[in-house]
């Protein structure tokens, strides 16, 4: 459950990301919608860094070293 979240996350960054560039490409600067689709970006990212530190804290992940 914990890896889907995370996963539909990423794929809803990406999803804003390459609407941002599509709409930068089709509007040529005439709207805000490229604007718009990288603040959500930005959200999304900023809610994900979030909540996996909370889930950290909460015992719900454990972080591992690399090569231990």
């Amino acid at each position: 459950m914990k890896t889907l979240l995370i996963v539909g996350f990423l794929i809803l960054i990406l999803w804003n990301l390459g609407a941002g560039l599509y709409y930068m490409l089709v509007d040529k600067g005439s709207s805000k919608r490229t604007v718009n689709a990288l603040t959500r970006r930005i959200v999304l990212s900023i809610a994900l860094i979030l909540l996996v530190v909370l889930a950290q804290k909460l015992g719900w992940i454990q972080f591992h070293g690399v090569g231990n």
